[in-house]
């Protein structure tokens, strides 16, 4: 595909499949680069955070790298972020894990806790039910699915906005076992559970959709 104007920088923090994410997004037209740079992730047109392993040592790593300065000087100009799979889990307040609890990014109230379902991990092609409006899912059929593997999960959302002058955030749900947030778009942050990188012609179509909004 004919490369854009648009620049995407993949954090390189040591937890994530930045190779998987780099070559996603060039398939739909960025220009990618793999990095930790603070200059080059900070003028970047996007900002994509993936995330692989565990909620703490994420953190952890996301924090020697700077990450967590990154992500928040950016969405304090307004300029997009997306978090993928555990890079979407630490924009929470907290995670918990084999009952040791860390903090998050806290850009959204919210707690990432396991699943309770009767296989465990979520580890496959599932549906998601998207909010009518949304923009990240604009053009993909209801009934298109994504791939998922996750043994954690938030399960419910707790962020309220009561100013009518504010837009409240599109929250995209799926199932397994029970329900849990499968997507979120607030603002100039959105973030999915699941792997568009690996989900085929569907998370290409996703990509495009938030490179078009850079």
């Amino acid at each position: 595909m004919e490369l854009s104007d648009k620049s995407v920088v993949v954090l390189d923090y040591g937890f994530g499949n930045v190779r998987s994410a780099e070559r996603a997004l060039a398939h739909v037209g960025a220009r990618v680069e793999i990095t930790r740079d603070y200059d080059k992730a900070m003028a970047a047109d996007g900002l994509l955070v993936p995330g692989v392993g565990a909620f703490a040592a994420c953190m952890k790593g996301l924090r020697a790298a700077r990450g967590d300065w990154i992500v928040g000087r950016r969405l304090s100009g307004g300029r997009p972020v997306m978090g993928i799979c555990v890079g979407m889990q630490i924009l929470f307040g907290r995670g918990i894990e084999h009952g040791v609890e860390a903090e998050g990014l806290d850009e959204w109230p919210g707690t990432v806790e396991p699943l309770r379902a009767p296989i465990v991990p979520h580890m496959g092609w599932n549906t998601v039910k998207a909010p009518g409006d949304s923009q990240l899912f604009a053009g993909l059929d209801e009934g298109e699915r994504y791939y998922f593997v996750h043994s954690y999960a938030v399960r419910t959302w707790e962020l309220e906005v009561t100013n009518p002058h504010l837009t409240a955030p599109r929250v995209t749900w799926s199932t397994h076992g029970e329900p849990f947030v499968a997507a979120v778009e607030n603002g100039p942050l959105w973030a999915t559970q699941f792997h568009p990188e690996k989900s085929g012609d569907a998370g290409a179509r996703l990509l495009r959709n938030w490179l078009d909004t850079l």
